[in-house]
C-alpha cells in the first residue's frame, strides 16, 4: 500500500515537473498568438530620404495595415549606423522594436570595423530579407566629367584630389574597390547618411559618389545629378542611358546594397516568426509591389532561415572584399 501511494506521488511529481517544464513555451505560444498587440517601432539607423528610410515607410504602412496596429518609423542616424543599432538591442526584446537596417549594419560593419559594440549575428534574430537596391556612381550636374572614363582619366593625372562622399562603411568599401578596379585613387568625406551624400553631391561639394539607386535615379532622371555607370551587367530600362559596369569598362564592379529587418537574438522564436509573416504578407500588397516596379529596386523576401545563411555568406564576402582592396580595418 506504501509502495502504491509512493508511485502516485513520483507521478504526480513528474506531471507537475512537466508541467512546469511547458509552462514557459505555453506562455510563449500565447505571447506569439496575440502578437502583435499593440504598435510596432522600427528603428531605421539612416537619416529621413535614405532608401532604407523609404523602404522602412512603405513597409511600416503595409504591415500596419495587416496588424490592425500603427507602426511608427524612427530615423537614428550617425556612428555608421551603431546609434540605431544600439537603441534597437536597448529596447525591450518583445518584438515591437524591429530594426531595420541593411547591409552595412548587419554585414559590412563585421568587415570594416576591428571592433564592435554589437555582434550582427548573436546579438540578431534576421526577421525578413526585403530589397536588393543596385548602386550608382554619380558626379554634380555640372561636373566636367560626361563618363566615367573621363573621371578615370583626370583622377590618374592626380591622384587623390577627386574626393567621393559615403555614409556608411559599406560605401567606403564600394568606393574603395572601384579605385582598385580603375586603378585611381580618391579621397573619403564621410556623411552621416545616403541622403546627405546625395545633397553634397548635388551642390558639388564632392567630384563623385556611390549611392542606392532608389534614392538617386528621380534625380539622375531630373538632371539633378548626373549617373556614370550603373554597377549591372547590362542597363536597366529604367535607367537606358547610364552605361553598365562592362560599357564603362569596369565590368567586375557589380554592387549591390540591400535593406532588411531584424530584432534582439532575445526575442522568442514564436514572435520572430510571426514577425516574419507580417513582412512576408506585406511584400505581397500591390503598392509595394507597384513601387518596386518603378524604382531601382528588387523585391527580394527571405524568411528567417534563408536570411541567416545569406547574411553569413554576405559578412564572409565583405570580408574578402575588405582584404582584397586592402582596406584598414577602423
Amino acid at each position: 500500500m506504501q509502495g502504491s501511494h509512493s508511485s502516485v506521488r513520483r507521478r504526480s511529481l513528474l506531471a507537475c515537473g512537466v508541467a512546469a517544464l511547458a509552462a514557459p513555451f505555453s506562455l510563449n505560444a500565447l505571447a506569439a498568438d496575440a502578437y502583435p498587440a499593440k504598435g510596432l517601432r522600427f528603428v531605421v539607423p539612416f537619416p529621413p530620404g535614405s532608401g532604407t528610410d523609404t523602404a522602412a515607410r512603405l513597409f511600416a504602412k503595409a504591415v500596419g495595415d495587416i496588424a490592425g496596429h500603427p507602426v511608427i518609423v524612427e530615423n537614428k542616424p550617425g556612428g555608421n549606423g551603431f546609434i540605431g543599432v544600439q537603441s534597437v538591442l536597448a529596447a525591450p526584446a518583445d518584438g515591437y522594436t524591429v530594426l531595420l537596417g541593411g547591409n552595412s549594419v548587419l554585414s559590412t560593419n563585421a568587415a570594416t570595423f576591428k571592433k564592435l559594440p554589437y555582434d550582427p549575428i548573436a546579438d540578431f534574430s534576421m526577421v525578413s530579407l526585403l530589397l536588393d537596391a543596385p548602386v550608382l556612381v554619380v558626379v554634380p550636374p555640372n561636373s566636367p566629367y560626361k563618363t566615367f572614363a573621363e573621371l578615370v582619366a583626370d583622377a590618374k593625372k592626380r591622384p587623390g584630389a577627386l574626393s567621393y562622399g559615403t555614409g556608411s562603411a559599406a560605401y567606403t568599401l564600394y568606393a574603395e574597390w572601384l579605385n582598385q578596379i580603375a586603378q585611381i585613387k580618391s579621397m573619403p568625406i564621410n556623411y552621416k547618411g545616403s541622403g546627405d551624400v546625395v545633397t553634397a553631391t548635388m551642390s558639388g561639394n564632392v567630384d563623385f559618389s556611390i549611392v542606392d539607386g532608389s534614392t538617386a535615379m528621380s534625380l539622375v532622371k531630373s538632371g539633378k545629378l548626373r549617373a556614370l555607370v550603373q554597377p549591372l551587367p547590362k542597363r536597366s530600362p529604367l535607367l537606358p542611358d547610364v552605361p553598365s559596369a562592362v560599357e564603362a569598362g569596369v565590368p567586375s564592379f557589380e554592387a549591390v546594397t540591400w535593406v532588411a529587418a531584424a530584432v534582439s537574438s532575445k526575442t522568442t522564436a514564436a514572435v520572430t516568426q510571426r514577425l516574419a509573416e507580417l513582412f512576408a504578407k506585406a511584400g505581397e500588397s500591390a503598392e509595394i509591389r507597384k513601387y518596386y516596379e518603378n524604382q531601382f529596386l528588387t523585391l527580394r523576401m527571405y524568411g528567417p532561415e534563408e536570411f541567416r545563411k545569406y547574411q553569413r555568406a554576405e559578412i564572409a564576402r565583405w570580408k574578402s572584399l575588405v582584404s582584397l582592396v586592402g582596406l584598414e580595418q577602423q
